[in-house]
């Protein structure tokens, strides 16, 4: 009994090891933030002149400068990164939450040749489909447009595996048969009872894809050629190739760097009371 007392007090108890690993992890997430941080407050002069971590004297006048360069172009970019992102997330989390139901709860012909299609997708990195897709695009004229990034979002494969495990285990089959024998259609089934149950792994799906959109760039670099049609990350860029012949720009696209940030953070702490919620369910069921 003492000797299972002594465990279970080890299990439970302070490990220096973990906590110096994650203390390092945490440091080594949240240093390059504080650079951006005290970075944007300075003048072109502190930048290249100051101790990287000590803040300047110019944040104020550093966002204004961006506000209003290129009669508000930055704006217009983080809309257009709003768009992309949280257009493209919702559609790429309906279409991912239908197909991975229909995978975890129906049989059918094809269906572990269509699974493992979706897997090997997983595993097929983007960048090798960027050039075909942008090829595909441009023989039906939407290239360069806001569907040219738009569509290629919406499918996501890692986003239909994930629904797939939610599907399974959140959606008892028992209530399915329930609803069907109280007359609800298929529709009916999943958008009422099912889509309800997978929101806590729904939000999280959302979450990933909309920073997935949000902070790509290879797709918009090979698409788009109007600058109207840029989000942040391909804006910032073109901030920084300018830059390289005036050192005034550095400080914008810095604080350009730390306004894009904002939405993301924003978004996860909008969005973790449905995690908070679903452990506190969890914890309620066992």
């Amino acid at each position: 009994m003492t000797a299972l007392t002594a465990a279970s007090r080890r299990r439970r108890g302070f490990s220096p090891l973990a906590t110096l690993v994650l203390v390092v992890g945490a440091v080594y997430c949240l240093v390059p933030v504080v650079w951006v941080i005290t970075a944007s407050s300075k003048t072109p002069r502190e930048l290249f002149t100051t101790f990287s971590f000590v803040p300047g004297s110019g944040f104020i006048d550093n966002f204004v400068a961006l506000a209003t360069y290129g009669d508000g172009v930055f704006w217009r970019w983080g809309m257009n990164s709003i768009l992309y992102a949280g257009v493209g997330a919702l559609l790429s989390t309906l279409v991912s939450a239908m197909c991975g139901y229909a995978l975890a709860k129906f049989r059918f012909a094809g269906r572990g040749i269509l699974l493992g299609a979706i897997l090997a997708g997983v595993l097929v990195p983007g960048i090798i489909l960027a050039v075909p897709q942008y090829l595909l695009l441009a023989s039906v004229g939407l290239a360069g447009t806001y569907w040219s990034v738009l569509l290629p979002s919406i499918i996501n494969p890692f986003g239909i595996f994930l629904c797939r495990v939610f599907a399974q285990a959140a959606v008892p089959t028992e209530t399915m048969e329930a609803a069907r024998i109280d007359g609800a259609g298929e529709a009916r089934t999943f958008f009422t009872i099912a889509l309800p149950m997978m929101v806590p792994g729904l939000v999280t799906v959302f979450l990933l894809q909309f920073v997935g959109i949000w902070n790509n760039f290879l797709l918009p670099f090979i698409m788009l050629s109007n600058q109207q049609y840029y989000p942040l990350t391909l804006g910032l860029y073109s901030f920084l190739s300018r830059g390289a012949g005036d050192s005034d720009l550095y400080p914008l696209v810095i604080m350009g760097s730390l306004v894009s940030i904002v939405p993301l953070i924003a978004l996860v702490l909008i969005l973790q009371r449905f995690w908070r919620a679903d452990l506190l369910a969890g914890g309620l069921k066992g």
